[in-house]
């Protein structure tokens, strides 16, 4: 029988001289100076140029009338527009977002009934338009003239007329009842989203399932479901303006109405409601910023800077730069 082989040890080689790293005060006093990039200071001086043409072509156009922007923008009648474009989509989106929380757990349910009815509720109101689902709504009292809860066939507990229903209700109805389909499947991608690894792990640890959902999935989730709903917000805001066909008057029906007895100031009025639904959208990203920063916790070292702190930084660094340079 042959003897096992043996690992050998290498011969060693001859001893590597290192020489000594000395410190070197001057190199060490140098500033790093970063690359220069003179495409991105000729590419911002270009975009920066045509900016200020286009602000300034606006600002200096005698077609805008700007003079009449200002009475126009706090008139009475377009700020009790605005207010109920709020009230429309505050209420829209809490109707459609506790709606939509109930049907997205709906087609997450093993229940082959209960999935079945949340899939078809969100295949029937996403497949009608809004403005065809905002007259159904509108003329629903037509073919259901009371709504009731009690027995079938038996006594009737609690009724409600439905001709007495006022346009701003039927608006959140209907917005509501679109929004829910939306929103439930954005809910239903979020919690898709999370990791089955952190599921299991809270069977294992025998937690049940409205406390894994209230405790570990849903704020994992929602750092997929803000971003997606913030965006799903800022079309409910531009969706609201359809109440308009149930005799609501919004903003947009503010502006429609007022542009109608004021033709000679269209353009100004047609500006004043596109600025106010600017800034209800600005409004709402900030909201959005603040919700994800908040979210975003656990997950990234650093939060993203607010503006305010982003301001900040700017000026600090400003301020050093300029002192360096004995300015």
């Amino acid at each position: 029988m042959s003897e096992p082989a043996t690992l050998e040890a290498a011969p060693a080689g001859p001893p590597i001289d290192t020489p000594p790293v000395r410190f070197d005060p001057q190199a060490a006093q140098r500033r790093v100076t970063p690359r220069p990039r003179p495409w991105r200071w000729f590419v911002s001086a270009v975009v920066l140029v045509v900016l200020t043409q286009v602000v300034v072509g606006v600002f200096t156009n005698p077609r805008y009338e700007w003079h009449k922007f200002w009475a126009y923008f706090t008139r009475e009648s377009i700020v009790d527009g605005v207010v109920v474009t709020l009230k429309v989509v505050a209420l829209s989106a809490l109707v459609g977002l506790v709606l939509g929380v109930l049907v997205a757990l709906g087609r997450l349910s093993t229940n082959p009934l209960v999935n079945g009815l949340s899939w078809a509720y969100v295949w029937f109101f996403r497949a009608l338009p809004l403005p065809l689902l905002l007259i159904i709504t509108f003329n629903f009292s037509y073919f259901y003239p009371r709504l009731g809860v009690g027995v079938p066939f038996g006594p009737v507990f609690a009724e409600v007329r439905t001709a007495s229903l006022t346009p701003l209700v039927i608006g959140v109805i209907a917005l509501g009842l679109n929004e829910a389909a939306y929103a439930a499947e954005v809910i239903r991608g979020g919690i898709l989203s999370v990791e089955p690894g952190q599921i299991e792990a809270a069977n294992a640890l025998g937690l049940s399932k409205a406390r894994q959902l209230r405790r570990i999935v849903l704020p994992q989730a929602l750092r997929s479901i803000v971003p997606a709903y913030g965006n799903q917000l800022v079309g409910l805001v531009k969706a609201s303006s359809l109440v308009y066909y149930v005799s609501l008057l919004d903003l947009f029906g503010a502006v429609f109405v007022l542009e109608s007895r004021h033709p000679e100031s269209l353009v100004p009025i047609l500006i004043v409601g596109a600025v106010w639904y600017l800034v209800i959208t600005a409004a709402l990203s900030v909201v959005q910023f603040y919700v994800e920063r908040f979210y975003a916790r656990g997950t990234v070292r650093v939060l993203p800077p607010t503006p305010l702190q982003r301001l900040r930084r700017l000026t600090v660094s400003s301020y050093v730069r300029l002192t360096r340079r004995g300015l």
